[in-house]
């Protein structure tokens, strides 16, 4: 399952809706996001891949505390 946070929204998906594999890069895998909701991949350029122990992957925008 990835999970993706774009523009203050959630969305599950498949990896084969995105067209990800495990073993692609994070840049890798943020361009197949862009393409998926149709938007510059530069877009994603901040976000993060976040691995999860149980397989899962989550790709949300960097968090800045402070």
């Amino acid at each position: 399952m990835v999970h993706i946070r774009f523009e203050g929204r959630s969305y599950d998906v498949t990896e084969s809706q995105v067209g990800i594999t495990e073993s692609m890069s994070d840049a890798a895998i943020k361009q197949q996001i862009a393409r998926h909701f149709e938007v510059n991949g530069d877009r994603f350029k901040d976000y993060v891949c976040d691995r999860r122990p149980s397989g899962d992957l989550i790709v949300r925008p960097e968090a800045v505390y402070g």
